[in-house]
């Protein structure tokens, strides 16, 4: 997937360390796609409805609301439940990605994060999303061509 396929495109960094903050948008700006942030859970369900990313790094551990929350509620409503969700974490334990899982997240990421790998994991759910997009769109047409 080239960097300028995703020009255009939203990430949705979510974590109230600004240390970590900083380190994700650091590793994510050659990517040439708008980074956005918010420091909390409960600000990141407001931006999301105000207009939602393509694709969200969520911490897991925050104040308020947890990042295990967020998922939650953003998975089970039908107008952002397809916005792939990356858990970003220090939590390690095989019960930490299952739980991640349960919440709908699509990936899980250990701090401390590596570049590569999240370059490589933000661009493949990228490019899932784009393909989804494209396919949902061709159904859409079929049915209308179908008169449906």
């Amino acid at each position: 997937m080239s960097e300028a396929s995703l020009a255009g495109s939203a990430i949705l960094v979510v974590d109230d360390n600004a240390q970590n903050v900083e380190l994700l948008l650091a590793y994510l700006d050659d990517l040439e796609c708008e980074l956005r942030v918010a420091r909390d859970g409960q600000e990141a369900l407001d931006m999301v409805r105000q207009s939602p990313p393509d694709l969200i790094l969520l911490d897991i551990m925050m104040p308020v609301v947890s990042g295990y929350q967020v998922c939650e509620r953003l998975k089970r409503d039908p107008s952002t439940s397809s916005i792939p969700i990356v858990m970003v974490t220090a939590l390690n334990e095989v019960g930490d990605v299952e739980r991640a899982v349960e919440a709908g997240a699509d990936d899980f990421l250990t701090k401390p994060v590596q570049k590569l790998e999240l370059v490589t994991r933000v661009r493949s759910l990228m490019r899932v999303r784009q393909l989804r997009s494209q396919l949902d769109a061709t159904l859409a047409e079929m049915k209308r061509l179908r008169g449906e």
